[in-house]
């Protein structure tokens, strides 16, 4: 049974989640819109795959599997990797998306301490 500190920590993660997918699609997709698209291919790339882990994790903490604990890990460190390649660009849009990607990795680090407790 989880406490009630644990289900606001999910809360939070799932939110954080969801709230960096939108910000990875929307990332890539204003990347792939500009003139420069072949030189935002990393990041491009990079925000698709944090979308695309950020929806699963959010999913499996939903569902509470008892895997969720080591898909944050993961989660956190594509996160991570987002967030520095958008933080090399000047664009609104990574910025935005660099900082989401920071809140959602230091949230899913959090519920892989508190699932590892």
């Amino acid at each position: 049974m989880m406490t009630q500190s644990h289900e606001s920590l999910l809360e939070i993660c799932i939110q954080n989640c969801l709230d960096c997918l939108q910000d990875c699609e929307s990332c890539a997709t204003a990347c792939l819109s500009s003139d420069m698209a072949q030189m935002m291919a990393d990041c491009i790339k990079y925000c698709r795959d944090c979308a695309d882990i950020c929806s699963l994790c959010a999913r499996f903490m939903a569902r509470n599997s008892d895997l969720h604990g080591q898909l944050c890990s993961l989660c956190a460190d594509v996160c991570d990797r987002c967030a520095k390649e958008c933080n090399k660009h000047d664009h609104d849009h990574c910025r935005q998306c660099a900082q989401s990607c920071q809140r959602c990795s230091e949230s899913c680090r959090q519920m892989t301490i508190a699932m590892a407790t």
